[in-house]
């Protein structure tokens, strides 16, 4: 009687430490099952590098948005930064005729706009939720209006080329697969290599303790939403040249709500203090599969955001479940 409790209890250990550690996993590998059952092309070739393309620059600014919710804050403002980046970017390049100024223009405007919230929550002292909402505001206004309401389009001299970034392939993966597989790497190693990394968790579990511990708690949050700005601009550039006419008032539209949602599925906690940068990774795959399951099923389009809504509330909901089981563990 004591073995078969001793195999039970060493088997509900096993599936604990399973959905704890490997969550986001299980989803990706149950999802990818529900599409194949729908259709079973769905793990071709074409398919799953379409899928990686047409989450890329949002996963790109997903990987900033897991530093910033590992520690405990928020950033609203993600589609509106892509989007006055990108207009702004396209008007460089028409001005410039040149690609590696327009690239440089976009990271360091990215940067400039992270520090603006970096600063404001720090040194104004306000919640990082009301920043970005502020921001998020702010910067779509700003665009619109230097567009008068227009696109921004890049001029016939740089279409085939600009285009070519982002339309082109290395070895035959899509260029911007490869964008995406390389900025993932490395915001993996700066979380789980770096001394910052360590201290962006730190903050995220115990902000107060941080600070009594010696960490420059305002300097690692600034450079948190610098990093986070660095990647939106590289996003904005990609963005640019994957569509060549910016529409000020759409670009980038939702973004930060599919950032969110990859964050919060990829196991991440919301509470900070904890984060999964390949949880993120795969939180977009499966984002991109939601939707492309939706479409086979038929269900209307309109309907992606309600389903983004109720998968954060379901990631949200677990995550909550398994603190409250850990805490009565412990008791």
């Amino acid at each position: 009687m004591n073995k078969f409790n001793l195999k039970g209890s060493n088997a509900k250990t096993l599936w604990h430490n399973a959905t704890t550690n490997y969550s986001h996993w299980i989803s990706f590998i149950f999802l990818m099952a529900i599409a194949v059952l729908v259709n079973p092309s769905f793990l071709s070739w074409k398919n799953m590098t379409n899928q990686f393309v047409q989450g890329s620059i949002v996963g790109i600014c997903a990987m900033g948005m897991s530093l910033i919710i590992s520690a405990g804050m928020i950033d609203l403002s993600t589609g509106s930064a892509v989007a006055i980046i990108s207009g702004l970017g396209v008007t460089v390049l028409n001005s410039t005729q040149n690609i590696f100024v327009t690239f440089v223009f976009c990271i360091t405007f990215g940067v400039v706009l992270g520090l603006v919230n970096g600063t404001l929550i720090t040194k104004g002292n306000i919640a990082p939720f009301i920043v970005t909402l502020a921001t998020m505001s702010a910067f779509r206004s700003i665009i619109i209006q230097i567009g008068q309401g227009g696109p921004f389009t890049v001029e016939k001299s740089m279409y085939d080329s600009f285009r070519a970034i982002t339309a082109g392939k290395i070895m035959g993966i899509p260029n911007l697969m490869v964008f995406f597989i390389v900025v993932s790497i490395v915001t993996a190693i700066i979380m789980t290599k770096t001394k910052f990394g360590r201290y962006v968790y730190s903050i995220g579990s115990n902000e107060h303790a941080s600070r009594l511990t010696g960490i420059n708690v305002d300097k690692v949050k600034i450079m948190i939403y610098a990093y986070a700005g660095l990647l939106y601009g590289l996003a904005a550039f990609l963005l640019a040249s994957r569509l060549t006419s910016i529409q000020a008032a759409s670009a980038g539209d939702s973004y930060e709500l599919d950032a969110i949602a990859a964050v919060a599925i990829g196991g991440t906690s919301m509470s900070g203090g904890k984060g999964k940068i390949m949880g993120t990774f795969l939180g977009i795959l499966m984002l991109r599969i939601i939707s492309t399951v939706l479409v086979m099923a038929n269900v209307p389009p309109f309907l992606n955001g309600f389903v983004r809504g109720v998968t954060i509330i379901i990631a949200v909901l677990a995550q909550s479940r398994k603190r409250s089981n850990k805490m009565e563990a412990n008791a």
